[in-house]
């Protein structure tokens, strides 16, 4: 009896460790041979034939494959135009026009003032006299003008296009 428990823990490392390393797929392998004592009962132990047992496992492969359904081109073209652009523009002018006034000032004399777009500027002199009075000799207005001109300038512009080409063996041409 202690022989046949020998031999069949023999038998189970054996099938374990041809279940612990993996096979890989398609390949053939030997079966290999195992020697099994059996014990009839009697007091000597005999041997018989050797049995072979086939352990089979089988092992699936999953994998991709890539297939072409269609080719696409793209491609870029860059377009150039000229085109006129008007560029508003300012240009400012100042006339002086100065006004005589001669006249005497009694008070503190007058600040420089607005009326509208002209700005007055009093000028101012101390004339002797027998008393000292204040002339107003003169006042300088001032008038702002705007002129506006527009000028035409060339410019550069430039433009992008894309182009898709769908190339499909099956199918008619596609963008």
């Amino acid at each position: 009896m202690g022989k046949d428990k020998s031999l069949k823990k023999e038998f189970e490392e054996k099938f374990e460790e041809q279940n612990r390393t993996p096979r890989p797929h398609n390949t053939s392998e030997p079966i290999r041979e195992i020697d099994i004592e059996r014990d009839r009962g009697d007091a000597d132990y005999r041997r018989e034939t050797s049995e072979t047992i086939p352990v089979i496992e089988e092992y699936a492969h999953v994998g991709k494959k890539v297939i072409e359904k269609a080719k696409v081109r793209i491609s870029k073209t860059v377009q150039e135009e000229e085109v006129t652009i008007d560029l508003p523009s300012v240009d400012e002018e100042v006339d002086v026009e100065r006004v005589p006034i001669n006249e005497y000032v009694r008070d503190m004399p007058p600040p420089v003032r607005y009326e509208g777009d002209i700005t007055i500027i009093p000028v101012l002199k101390e004339v002797p006299v027998i008393e000292k009075r204040i002339l107003l000799v003169e006042e300088i207005h001032i008038r702002k003008r705007q002129t506006r001109t527009h000028e035409s300038q060339p410019v550069r512009l430039r433009k992008e296009e894309i182009n898709i080409k769908r190339e499909n063996p099956d199918a008619p041409n596609q963008v």
